[in-house]
């Protein structure tokens, strides 16, 4: 088995528990690789989505700011709800979470991205929350996926439940994929996660492998003495697998308890994996992507790191973000945010929403004011504003 035989690695020495003693307490069980099962897929139908949903798309001044970036990537928060409390997402105490009738419906998730994708919108990435335990998420992939001129529709997902959905997904139209994974060692998932379910993650990653997705993307945020001892050992995931590991600096958010010691910047992980392997070669990017991209040779997948605080990106950022509330937010460090729920139920037509939209994405900012700063200015926990 393709992920089975990778894991076999992670065991007694080999993941190094370095640091783990400042995180939780008690012995700590050996990874076990036989623990996974496939899953056999099936087949699944969809209705057919009006024809007036799908219209062709330009790219209009709405999504275009002050600096000249285009912005035709946009992100979908599905809900506020999630089936884990990862400590760098969500306050130890919760979260007040915005009651189900505050929150978009399908019908208005469609509309406005059918508004976005009209005027040159090709991306769409759906978050949460946790996305897949949206009961509606299977007909919101089909019918945002039927929507003509959107190229890619990804989803950033914890993989609790995903293996047994994603076959269904993938035929509703779900193109690219990210599962979020920041240990292989069980005992530190269940502690930074506060639940249990790494085998179910692992067994997402295996079914996503099985199904073509290439890259099956795992999200890695890095933290000193937690994980940073694990960075080669993601790394060994690549080896054999059509597996993108993007290893992500920690970034502060309201009740994350950020910390700059906890910071594992890109120049030391980028050293750590160089000094590991041979031949770390560095992938020509895109000049609207957010991570640094690598090649190892040898190794059939590949290795980036998002450098949201050492070496901001914010000068090809192409990215907006539309909260499971309805607000719209232009920046994921900035306080500001706009609502497109209200005038929506309150009769706007497309022209007025993109009068909003267009406003708000020309008051974006240049860059983002730094990780010191950023810490320090109000914005919300990340279980609101979406992965």
């Amino acid at each position: 088995m393709i992920i089975r035989r990778c894991a076999s690695r992670f065991t007694g020495r080999s993941l190094g528990f370095r640091g783990f003693s400042n995180w939780v307490d008690g012995k700590l069980p050996a990874y076990r690789s036989g623990n996974i099962d496939l899953l056999s897929t099936y087949a699944t139908s969809c209705e057919k989505l009006p024809e007036e949903v799908s219209k062709d798309n330009i790219i209009s001044d709405m999504l275009t700011d002050k600096f000249g970036r285009v912005h035709t990537y946009l992100r979908i928060s599905l809900t506020e709800r999630c089936n884990l409390r990862c400590q760098y997402c969500m306050p130890a105490e919760g979260v007040e979470l915005t009651p189900n009738p505050e929150l978009l419906s399908q019908s208005e998730i469609i509309r406005l991205a059918n508004l976005f994708v009209r005027n040159g919108v090709d991306k769409i990435r759906l978050t949460g929350g946790e996305p897949t335990i949206r009961k509606d998420i299977e007909e919101i992939c089909f019918q945002l996926s039927s929507l003509k001129g959107l190229k890619t529709l990804a989803m950033t997902t914890n993989g609790i439940t995903l293996a047994r959905k994603l076959p269904k997904l993938k035929s509703c139209g779900l193109t690219a994929l990210n599962i979020s994974l920041d240990t292989l060692v069980p005992a530190k998932f269940e502690f930074m996660t506060r639940r249990k379910g790494h085998e179910k993650v692992m067994e997402s990653i295996q079914k996503a492998v099985e199904l073509g997705y290439n890259p099956v993307k795992i999200n890695c945020v890095v933290m000193r003495g937690f994980n940073d001892d694990e960075v080669c050992d993601f790394v060994e995931l690549t080896r054999k697998n059509p597996i993108n590991v993007r290893f992500i600096e920690f970034m502060p958010f309201d009740g994350n308890v950020w910390n700059v010691k906890k910071l594992v910047p890109y120049a030391e992980l980028l050293d750590i994996v160089s000094k590991k392997f041979e031949g770390v070669k560095r992938i020509q990017d895109h000049p609207t992507e957010t991570a640094k991209n690598y090649q190892i040779d040898g190794h059939c997948g590949s290795v980036s790191f998002i450098t949201s605080m050492t070496e901001h990106f914010c000068a090809g950022c192409n990215r907006l973000r539309l909260l499971a509330d309805g607000n719209f937010k232009v920046c994921l460090f900035g306080p500001s945010e706009v609502s497109l729920k209200n005038p929506l139920r309150s009769g706007a037509d497309d022209d007025e929403l993109k009068e909003i939209i267009a406003a708000a994405v020309k008051r974006k900012k240049a860059t983002h004011d730094g990780m010191f700063d950023i810490a320090k200015t109000p914005n919300r926990p990340m279980i609101h504003i979406g992965g």
